[in-house]
């Protein structure tokens, strides 16, 4: 063999050499499951949305509370990255006011009282680099007796109305709820007094009147703009079933009945699975009022 072949055949092996290395690398390379998997959780309540991110560990057999995380002391919320959870507005927690931003979530477990935390997102990893001096709001909350074993950790929101909801951890034996509030009417009813007072021929009628009957605000007003509901939607039976509510609640039963009346005509025409339910929801209104 020459000394030419030598030098052309070096780089060629070298090359084959460094294909193979890369390719037993990637056959080598094998994907295991995090201990504790990372969850992301959305949720709108009311005009608020709202978004988690945390890691789950598992209980795995082990004591959780005043064991692996000791009682007294600030823990991560989770595992691994200390959680996230974030407020598009304004809200309260436990009566607490927390302004619209992301927040760490921290805690320190208690076996009669929690305490939950809320700071300045640092990016943190768990809770090593805790520093009272970014709390933004620290919380009292009552544990609860889980009714049965949790066995992941679990941070979730629940119980949604418009304007509140409860947001809670869980884990082991334990459930911690807290109180979440947001204040839909602030910002909505401007909104709708805008837009009934402007000069557009499409007003969102029956919309209006629906939230400010079921937020008890100004029932006579929602009165007006049911009855134009009804004009401009006349084979809406759901606009007059709504009606008649309504009009129960202002204590005018022969107007609800009528109304309710006037539904249970106008599904009928209708047809379907969807007028056999309001057919229902009428018949059982118009029982109560009698």
């Amino acid at each position: 063999m020459t000394m030419s072949t030598v030098r052309f055949l070096v780089p060629v092996l070298l090359s084959f050499a460094f294909a193979a290395g890369l390719q037993a690398q990637a056959t080598n390379k094998i994907e295991f499951p995090a201990p504790s998997p990372t969850a992301s959780l959305k949720q709108r309540v009311g005009l608020t949305d709202i978004s988690i991110d945390y890691s789950r560990p598992g209980v795995k057999g082990r004591q959780i509370f005043g064991g692996l995380i000791p009682y007294g002391e600030v823990w991560r919320t989770g595992a691994n990255a200390a959680s996230k959870i974030s407020f598009s507005t304004p809200v309260k927690l436990n009566g607490t006011e927390i302004p619209a931003g992301t927040y760490e979530l921290f805690s320190i477990p208690a076996k009669d009282k929690w305490t939950v935390i809320l700071a300045k997102d640092s990016s943190d990893w768990g809770a090593y680099s805790y520093d009272p001096k970014n709390d933004v709001a620290r919380i009292a909350a009552q544990p609860r007796t889980a009714p049965e074993l949790v066995e992941t950790f679990t941070i979730g929101l629940g119980d949604l109305r418009d304007e509140s909801a409860t947001l809670y951890l869980a884990w082991e034996n334990t459930y911690v709820p807290l109180k979440l509030e947001v204040d839909v009417a602030a910002k909505l009813v401007p909104q709708i007094k805008a837009a009934m007072a402007s000069d557009s021929a499409e007003k969102p009628y029956f919309q209006a009147a629906l939230f400010y009957f079921e937020h008890q605000i100004d029932l006579n007003q929602a009165a007006e703009w049911m009855d134009a509901a009804s004009q401009a939607q006349p084979q809406a039976f759901w606009v007059f079933y709504h009606k008649a509510r309504l009009l129960a609640a202002l204590g005018r039963k022969a107007d609800a009945i009528a109304a309710a009346q006037r539904s249970i005509e106008i599904a009928k025409k209708a047809g379907g699975a969807v007028q056999e339910e309001y057919i229902r929801l009428n018949e059982n209104l118009i029982a109560r009022l009698r």
